[in-house]
């Protein structure tokens, strides 16, 4: 193995090294994330994922630089950095929220507050990302319309939309796409998720009023009109599954052993190992293994429960978003090597994404607590807000 080639695993190491200490001197300016819940380890795992994601679309970029390709790089390592880290993030949204509906037998869930967190966790950085991308579509552009404004208008709404309805070149631009990493692909996954949880709460004996119901029913049949692949959809049952995993006392002692750790270092390598392509039962089965572990309170060897690791987790949405107009304004506008004849060696490609890498932490911590955050603690404020509207009204929103 070359170990300065372009799919050397040396960068990505030293980047995530970088990423745990720039987010340790954050730690010490800001202080630590508040304490985690009683699934701490899956808050540290989170940050690491985007994080991965980030280093899967650096190593596309190098290969882009030279056919002009936007396509998986030519490493099972870098592969699975960016689509199986997706998987364990749609794991992640198929066991907090099925444990939702698993605690729901005992209380009552509040619905409509459950979709309010969603939209104000999702929606307003996604719209900060979404004028982003106009602007820089615009500039790209030269600032003049090359489609009808009617026709730029319906392809910006297709963005809009999380891009349910597709992502299209904006205005000719045939690299709208690339400036965010065509990293949109995962929401509408989640948003149907979110969607069917009513329907889904009837497995587990809970009973949603109707509307609830109804808004399942829409879900179920979007999904089934949509162009899912049913992989994607096996994550989030993997995630289900762990939702009744940690439930088994015995499982949980268990996985906070050493052994444990052992047993996730080996099924990551399989998978890494055996399966070129992630998008494989095979790849979710020992993905599944790997975060029933980390759910059941496995913190490999406490690096997830580390503060370093909390803050990356927290920034985690953040970083999944903005990292791939990062790369973008740094490969394009900083250093034009998207263009021909301008490609970078792998050591000056590498030496770029590691210099680039505090930044990436940097922006995503700054638009956590400037975006985020304020949206997510506006949550309850919301939920009020539209409750009472709902019940002057004579076809009141159920809880």
């Amino acid at each position: 193995m070359d170990l300065l080639g372009p799919v050397s695993p040396l960068p990505a190491l030293a980047a995530v090294l970088l990423a745990f200490g720039t987010a340790t001197l954050l730690l010490r300016r800001f202080g630590a994330p508040p304490a985690a819940g009683r699934f701490a380890s899956i808050d540290g795992l989170r940050g690491y994922l985007a994080f991965g994601v980030f280093l899967h679309h650096a190593c596309i970029w190098f290969f882009y630089q030279r056919d002009g390709e936007w396509k998986l790089p030519p490493s099972q390592l870098y592969t699975h950095l960016g689509h199986s880290s997706v998987a364990l993030f749609f794991m992640i949204t198929g066991f907090l929220f099925f444990s939702k509906l698993i605690d729901a037998r005992g209380r009552p869930l509040d619905w409509l507050r459950l979709f309010v967190s969603r939209v104000m966790r999702l929606v307003p950085l996604y719209l900060v990302v979404m004028l982003a991308l106009f602007a820089t579509v615009a500039a790209l552009s030269g600032g003049e319309l090359h489609d009808p404004a009617r026709t730029v208008a319906k392809q910006a709404l297709r963005w809009l939309g999380f891009t349910m309805f597709g992502n299209p070149p904006i205005n000719q631009v045939e690299v709208t796409k690339i400036i965010v990493a065509g990293v949109t692909w995962s929401l509408p996954y989640e948003w149907f998720f979110y969607g069917c949880l009513p329907l889904l709460a009837l497995s587990v004996g809970v009973r949603p009023r109707w509307p609830w119901l109804l808004l399942g029913l829409v879900s179920v049949v979007g999904l089934l009109n949509w162009h899912a692949l049913p992989v994607h959809l096996w994550a989030f049952a993997g995630g289900m599954v762990a939702a009744w995993a940690v439930r088994w006392p015995a499982l949980c002692r268990f996985a906070a052993g050493r052994a444990a750790s052992a047993i996730i270092l080996v099924a990551i390598g399989a998978a890494v190992a055996l399966f070129p392509l992630p998008a494989d039962y095979g790849v979710v089965a020992l993905l599944s293994l790997v975060f029933t572990m980390v759910a059941c309170g496995n913190t490999l060897f406490g690096l997830l429960l580390h503060p370093a690791s909390r803050l990356l987790g927290e920034t985690a949405y953040s970083l999944y978003l903005l990292h791939g107009m990062l790369l973008f304004g740094l490969f394009h506008f900083l250093l034009g090597v998207d263009r021909p004849g301008a490609a970078l060696t792998p050591a000056a490609h590498w030496a770029w994404v590691l210099a680039l890498s505090p930044i990436v932490v940097l922006v995503s911590f700054a638009s956590f607590h400037g975006i985020e955050a304020p949206a997510m603690r506006a949550t309850s404020v919301v939920t009020a807000a539209l409750r009472r509207r709902f019940q002057k009204s004579p076809d009141r929103l159920p809880a």
